[in-house]
């Protein structure tokens, strides 16, 4: 089990009486994962929910087409595999470790004791909800309306926003990262990211390497996402 003050410094923890978090804790499970193992996996009987205290995960659909797509990056704090709020049995995606992680888990049957019993635990997953739907509505709407290089300049930026690091050469995306991640999230192909990200490169918006994105110009990615100003593809 991971430190007791780490766990309680979460925000999903912070404002618990200490009486309801040392129920919580006693609740929990801690157990690692090495970058590429499977968390939970899609159509899985939903077992357990989790929070994220260490690493990065990946959560991952396979579509009705047998077309994989990342549904989102999960990030220290987070919560994720709550089949129950989704009112459903199994899970929706597979989540994999990115890089090395830990993860907390809670049985699933204990789900509605928590959300009645902790009322700050129930207010985070509202957030938690209310997030991925405002997220997936958004990138709805990007497929749907906007040309691919529009699509993978607000990928990027997503990314930056809620996983990245502050340098002082912009902002980096500091786990891994693929093309082909990238394709998956925006609904294209590795070729045409591969030929985005390279013209990026050479304008001067992006470094790449090692799959850790560097986001060196992010007001003219944004510009591009908005389409303020024309793509460096051409369209």
């Amino acid at each position: 089990m991971a430190e007791k003050a780490k766990i309680r410094s979460l925000p999903k923890f912070a404002h618990l009486p200490q009486g309801d978090f040392d129920q919580v804790y006693a609740a929990a499970a801690g157990r690692s994962f090495a970058a590429g193992a499977t968390v939970s996996e899609q159509g899985d009987v939903a077992t357990y929910f989790f929070v994220l205290l260490d690493g990065r995960l990946r959560v991952t659909q396979v579509t009705a087409e047998s077309q994989q797509v990342i549904v989102r990056i999960v990030n220290p704090g987070d919560l994720f595999g709550i089949a129950k709020a989704l009112q459903r049995t199994d899970y929706p995606g597979t989540a994999t470790a990115v890089s090395d992680s830990v993860v907390l888990s809670w049985p699933m049957a204990r789900w509605s004791d928590f959300m009645g019993n902790y009322p700050s635990m129930a207010m985070s997953a509202m957030q938690t909800m209310g997030t991925r739907l405002q997220e997936a509505q958004a990138r709805m709407r990007e497929l749907a309306t906007e040309e691919v290089e529009r699509r993978v300049a607000h990928a990027v930026l997503r990314l930056g926003e809620q996983s990245g690091r502050e340098e002082a050469g912009g902002i980096r995306i500091d786990f891994p990262v693929s093309k082909q991640d990238i394709a998956e999230m925006t609904g294209t192909t590795l070729h045409t990211v591969s030929r985005i990200l390279t013209a990026w490169e050479h304008a001067g918006l992006v470094v790449g390497g090692q799959q850790k994105l560097l986001l060196k110009d992010r007001r003219r990615l944004a510009l591009i996402g908005d389409g303020e100003v024309p793509g460096l593809l051409g369209g």
